[in-house]
């Protein structure tokens, strides 16, 4: 499909007869504009982790360690092609939006906005439980694209079963399950602003649409709904035998997210699920974490033939391609696009997505891959 590339083309023409950019290329730059534009509880909560942040930093240190290794004269082709299948998706090129909830604090037209910029690359969101917009309303902003559905397992199954079924019923292609977040992890940067959006009814769009979660509150009492949504949000009482009765609300491929022990791949396989992502919730949950991308390889070698995804820190397309030699089937931007989201909205999240597949198809075909598929434990070297 791709010449992503050209994009820098058609930047550098315009610049040519006098249009200049209007939206910043680094991500640092994006990053610092999107800060800007943000109220501060909404900029600790999309920027900070857990504790010191260290394991946010793993992340970063983790892709310092690796070093992509450029071959020459291969006969790379100008007009590269990055398509892929991951679960029966198909996507242009390995690459998802990682599910980020409440949108709505970076920008108003929340998911919405995201969907439709996704639409238009062609790359498959994975929508948050926790999104600003009901996942029926994510769906119908796109209806013809690909997504899939991240699933905070909460303490009422009747209302873990809805979900499930509301997901499948609005065209979701899987069901990404959230490991990692049965308790909120120490923030200190939300903690300085005692900030939680979800005590504003931020968040929460999910929950309050369902019958199985308004079953019983007041009619029109917000506050007995935030509450309900409190208490039941987290599940810590999970084990691998609950997976047994996800299979039998689904007929959906089932993903674990949040893996990082080859020993959690092993038991994932056994529970039959049908892939796992690598991620530690890009350093949000548990402080000192081993960065993801220092996970990988040994998650990659568990796996077998079970896919495994992968996020926590990516930034850029040589990144994605340190994580796809490492045997990730496809990376998860997250941050990324959000800080595109608070800069122009749609446009920020479409500017920070076609940058990203422009760099990823650079980064590519000039170490020598005619496409992201033919990069391996041969394309980069720990240093």
């Amino acid at each position: 499909m791709s010449a992503y590339a050209d994009f820098q083309n058609e930047v550098y023409l315009k610049g040519l007869f006098g249009e200049q950019p209007t939206q910043p290329f680094g991500w640092r730059e994006t990053e610092a504009a999107a800060y800007a534009a943000m109220t501060p509880g909404a900029v600790g909560y999309v920027a900070g982790g857990a504790g010191g942040e260290d394991t946010m930093a793993a992340n970063r240190a983790a892709f310092d360690r690796w070093r992509l290794v450029p071959r020459m004269l291969r006969g790379i082709p100008s007009k590269r092609t990055h398509t892929t299948t991951v679960l029966g998706t198909t996507m242009p090129a390995p690459v998802m939006l990682a599910p980020v909830g409440v949108c709505s604090i970076v920008h108003p037209d929340a998911e919405r906005a995201v969907a439709r910029a996704a639409a238009a690359m062609g790359l498959t969101m994975v929508v948050s439980t926790a999104s600003s917009t009901t996942m029926e309303d994510v769906a119908a902003e796109a209806p013809d694209a690909s997504r899939w559905y991240q699933l905070y397992w909460p303490a009422d199954q009747d209302l873990a079963a809805s979900f499930v079924h509301r997901a499948e019923a609005a065209g979701y292609g899987a069901l990404v399950v959230t490991l990692d977040t049965w308790q909120l992890g120490w923030r200190p940067r939300d903690l300085t602003t005692a900030y939680l959006p979800f005590l504003q009814a931020e968040g929460v769009a999910n929950y309050f649409s369902d019958p199985a979660f308004m079953k019983g509150l007041p009619e029109g009492d917000q506050g007995a709904a935030v509450l309900k949504f409190v208490g039941l949000f987290n599940n810590p009482t999970l084990t691998w035998d609950d997976l047994a009765w996800l299979q039998t609300q689904t007929s959906l491929p089932i993903v674990l997210k949040g893996i990082q022990h080859p020993d959690d791949v092993r038991r994932a396989a056994d529970a039959g699920v049908q892939a796992v992502i690598c991620s530690n919730h890009g350093g949000r949950q548990v402080d000192g974490a081993i960065g993801s991308l220092d996970a990988l390889p040994g998650v990659v070698e568990a796996a077998g033939d079970m896919p495994v995804l992968f996020d926590s820190g990516i930034r850029t397309g040589a990144d994605a391609c340190k994580a796809l030699a490492l045997g990730a089937a496809a990376v998860l931007l997250g941050r990324p696009w959000v800080h595109g989201l608070a800069v122009g909205g749609e446009a920020g999240v479409h500017h920070v997505l076609r940058s990203f597949l422009a760099d990823l198809d650079l980064q590519a075909g000039l170490s020598g891959h005619a496409s992201t598929s033919e990069l391996s434990r041969e394309s980069v070297q720990r240093v």
